[in-house]
Order: structure tokens, then sequence, then C-alpha cells
């Protein structure tokens, strides 16, 4: 490998070129942590985009590591770690508890699990020049995972006619990127940099295509989340309860009729004459009305 030889200058100018450009690409979620952060709400982003970048640089650190020679490698990837790691740590500060719980089984199935299951194989199971080719398909797999992974959002966008959760800046950014990067592995022969950005290409070709088609479109309300189960507010039902009229207290009030001169129920009184009136005190009622009848 001659990344960094002089004996490959474009080599080591397209990869000093896919450092800067792949650096810009993870600062363009900013925008979108900046509005996480004001609005103290993740708005309906996803962190399964951030997760798999993470474990992706990861890999690309252990597959450097394995190599001679690639420390462009190293060095955006070691920088993509962190920037992405703090995005995590912003999503979880503000996601609802279920895209808590969600994020922390990823991270934990991902970048604990598999991560660690792989380090594990290719260590134990190979040496030399193969463990380089197992690790480099590996490899090869998880950077596809990575620019799919925005694409996500796709039906997102297509229920909501809205752009809003796809960022063109990051979609241009991914295919300008997946270019340089491709020619820096062609440049250096190494397929496992240069076959993977080929997809990553067309990828974003995709993701730009559908921001075109509907940047201009319509936007359809999508459902607000729910941070937390008790906070689901129930609309508010006001019974009405009817107050009987000072008749209908006299009525009701057959045991104590109201004698000549007695000043008039108040509005408290007749309050105080609306009671419960049992089954016995109402057929004692109906008895005495059918008997004046007769």
């Amino acid at each position: 490998m001659g990344g960094l030889s002089l004996q490959h200058p474009w080599a080591f100018a397209f990869g000093l070129l896919g450092n800067v450009i792949s650096f810009m690409t993870y600062l363009a979620p900013l925008p979108t942590f900046y509005r996480i952060y004001r609005g103290k709400s993740t708005q309906g982003f996803q962190s399964v985009p951030y997760v798999v970048a993470l474990f992706s640089a990861m890999l690309w650190i252990y597959y450097a590591l394995l190599k001679s020679d690639e420390c462009l490698l190293i060095t955006i990837n070691s920088a993509g770690c962190v920037i992405e790691t703090i995005y995590i740590i912003i999503y979880l500060t503000y996601a609802p508890k279920q895209a808590k719980l969600f994020t922390a089984k990823i991270l934990l199935l991902l970048n604990v699990g598999v991560f660690g299951l792989i380090l594990l194989l290719t260590l134990l199971l190979s040496e030399g020049e193969k463990r380089v080719v197992m690790l480099g398909w590996v490899c090869v797999g998880f950077s596809v995972s990575v620019f799919v992974a925005p694409l996500s959002v796709i039906r997102l966008v297509v229920r909501t006619r809205s752009v809003e959760f796809m960022p063109f800046s990051l979609s241009l950014s991914l295919t300008v990127s997946a270019v340089v990067w491709f020619l820096y592995g062609l440049l250096i022969k190494d397929k496992y940099v240069a076959l993977p950005n080929i997809l990553g290409f067309a990828f974003g070709v995709i993701q730009m295509g559908l921001y075109a088609l509907y940047r201009n479109a319509m936007p359809t309300p999508v459902p607000k989340q729910v941070d937390d189960v008790d906070a689901i507010k129930v609309p508010e039902h006001v019974v009405n309860i009817a107050k009987p009229s000072p008749t209908a207290a006299i009525e009701l009030n057959t045991h104590n009729p109201i004698e000549p001169g007695m000043p008039p129920p108040t509005k408290d009184n007749s309050l105080a004459c609306t009671r419960v009136v049992t089954k016995g005190e109402v057929d004692k009622v109906e008895k005495a009305t059918l008997v004046e009848q007769v």
C-alpha cells in the first residue's frame, strides 16, 4: 500500500481530499442536531444512520491497523468515531423514551456485540493476509450499510411529502465523498476501499433525486411523538350537571311541603333538596299520585 508514499502522489492527493470531504460529511448533520438541541426534541429524526456510521468507522480503523501505510483511513475514521459519538449522545439526551431504548439496543447489538464478535473471529480463525481479506469484505458490507442507512427515512419522506428529514447537504457530501474515495482505492489498488463507494455514489444520486422530487411538494402533517406515556393528555370532558329549579325541588321534596309565608327556596336550599331518591321513595310517590288521581 502506498497511500502516503511519494511514489503515489495522486493517491495521497485523493486520500487527503477524501479526508476533508468526509470530515465535512460528518459535520453535515450539525444543523439537524442544533434543531434538536433548540427544540429539546428529536422531532422525528432517526438514530440508525449515526449508529451505523459509528460502527463502520470502528471497522475501518481496525482494517487500517491490520494493514501498513493506511494513516489516511485512520485519521478520518478516528474523527468520525468522535463526531458520531457526540451525535448519539445528543440524540439520547432529547429522544423519547421508546427511541432511547431502541438506540441503546442497536448500540449494544452493533458496536459492542457484533464488533466484538468480528474482532474475536478474525483474530482466532485467520491470520496474515487472510485476516485482511476477511475483514476487508466485512468492511465492504458495512460501508454499503452506511450509504443505505440514510435511506431509512425514505418512507417518512414519501409519506409526509417533505424532505425535512433528509438534508440535501448530507446526500450531496456522501455522493462526492464516494467518488473521491473510489478514486483513492483505485489508485492504491485496494478493492475493499473502491467497491463500496460505487454503491455509495448510486445511493447518493437516489437521495438527491428524492430531494428534487419532494422539495416543492405540499407537506403532509405527521403525528408528533409522545415523550412519555404519562405525558399523554386526554381531552377534558366537561359534564354539565343540570341544577333543578325551585319547582322541581318542590316536587321532589314531597314530605316537606312549603308552607304559606315561607321564603322561596334559594339556590342553596334547592341544591339541598336535590338528593338521591331511593326506589322505595319513588314507589311511595307513585302510589300517592295514583290516589290523588282516583
